[in-house]
């Protein structure tokens, strides 16, 4: 026990906030003016503290075992420097740990599976996500543009981004793999005028999709389909093709899978933009120290994290090839600790929504969870534990038009400039 404390004590001691924490027996260690205060109920939340197993000490203020008082953002500073491992590289290392990973992964991710995982997740509470997203409850990283844009701006801007790196042309075929809440389907449909199809497994996701399609008179162009990727059959290939937070969801075992179906489904020549979070470690599929464990206990059931040179290789593999690249994580970074302070100023508010649909106790667990997610994800970009990658790949045509040989042709021009030059998006 003396250890413990002792150790604990040392690890206090360097937080940039003032932390402190009273025991089970009543005894108190750290700043007695202390800006970020636990009180624990039970001795293996002490040991998780002194341990740095922030995601375990997470856990227990959930469970209701360690109470807390304190900012998110304080909270975040304080946790940060508990920590005795990079959670970037605390994760599978040996041959045989990567084979049952993968293995594990297989089994999990099966159609059933992601359907639950999916509807356990986004299914919680629309009226809930809307306290803190933006209007269009863009449920992904923002794009700023420039620095002082709000967040439904930002919001904008990124799925303008996204529309620009497609070079979507009015009249062609446009799937949104993944689309929530419809902001980029709405979107590339009104500003660019495609033929938007839309797929996702929420139940809410895809009621309030269809209600917005239907009250915007667009039910000849944009259509949303709640089924899973893998089943998605279409009678003609997409022109261009967007997946937008979904692949996080696919698991490494099926990732190969995932995008020759992404293959599958475009036409020769055609564009595809993955939109992802990706691993800041070569090795992990989640964050370490215990906090990979509580956003797959609590948040995202069956998320695997990859690192951005695996996932090119799986796309590499699957006959996609990259044209671009960018990691927007410190625009993710912002986004969440946007959507953090959203939801700190409407605690009443989300702990109401929940409570009144799921129960005063699981209500309260809940929006503990959210709180210490939001800032604890916000925390991940900050360190570079995590990042977020958007990939654009061609299915090349196989032929050159007008050269003698066959060879290797899309749908993407010499450089970047399309992507930056201008600030409106093309006429519908």
């Amino acid at each position: 026990m003396k250890n413990l404390l002792h150790a604990l004590e040392r690890s206090l001691a360097l937080s940039p906030v003032g932390i402190a924490v009273e025991l089970p027996d009543g005894t108190r260690v750290g700043a007695p003016d202390a800006e970020v205060r636990l009180r624990l109920a039970d001795r293996m939340a002490l040991v998780a503290l002194a341990m740095g197993e922030i995601g375990s000490v997470g856990a227990a203020i959930v469970e209701g075992r360690v109470a807390l008082q304190g900012s998110m953002r304080q909270l975040m500073a304080a946790g940060a420097a508990l920590l005795r491992t990079d959670p970037a590289r605390d994760g599978t290392t040996h041959w045989w740990q990567r084979v049952l990973a993968r293995a594990r992964s297989r089994a999990a991710h099966t159609l059933r599976g992601d359907a639950q995982n999916i509807e356990f997740h986004y299914d919680l509470s629309d009226d809930f996500y809307a306290l803190w997203l933006d209007p269009r409850r863009v449920y992904s990283c923002a794009y700023w543009r420039q620095p002082d844009l709000s967040l439904a701006q930002a919001q904008e801007a990124k799925l303008d981004h996204i529309c620009r790196k497609l070079r979507l042309q009015p009249g062609e075929r446009f799937l949104d793999i993944g689309a929530g809440w419809g902001g980029l389907l709405l979107w590339a449909a009104e500003h660019y005028g495609v033929q938007a199809t839309g797929i996702t497994l929420s139940h809410n996701q895809h009621a309030h999709v269809q209600r917005l399609i239907d009250a915007r008179g667009l039910a000849g162009r944009v259509r949303m389909l709640r089924l899973d990727y893998r089943q998605l059959q279409a009678p003609e290939p997409f022109d261009k093709v967007a997946s937008v937070g979904m692949f996080e969801h696919v698991g490494r075992a099926q990732m190969d899978d995932y995008f020759r179906t992404v293959h599958r489904l475009m036409r020769p020549g055609g564009l595809v933009l993955n939109h992802g979070i990706t691993a800041g470690g070569l090795d992990n599929d989640g964050l370490g120290a215990g906090m990979g464990d509580f956003i797959e206990r609590y948040i995202f059931p069956g998320g695997e994290l990859l690192h951005v040179s695996s996932a090119l290789a799986h796309l590499a593999r699957a006959g996609l090839e990259m044209v671009d690249t960018e990691n927007l994580r410190p625009h993710y970074a912002r986004t969440l600790w946007a959507w953090s302070d959203a939801l700190e100023a409407r605690q009443d508010e989300a702990l109401a929504i929940l409570s009144a649909q799921h129960g005063p106790e699981h209500g309260a667990r809940a929006l503990r969870a959210y709180r210490l997610y939001l800032a604890g994800c916000a925390l991940a970009f900050e360190r570079g534990w995590i990042a977020l990658h958007q990939i654009l790949a061609v299915r090349p045509s196989g032929h050159i038009e007008g050269g003698p040989l066959p060879g290797m042709q899309g749908d993407y021009p010499f450089n970047r400039s399309y992507m930056y030059e201008g600030a409106g998006a093309a006429a519908p």
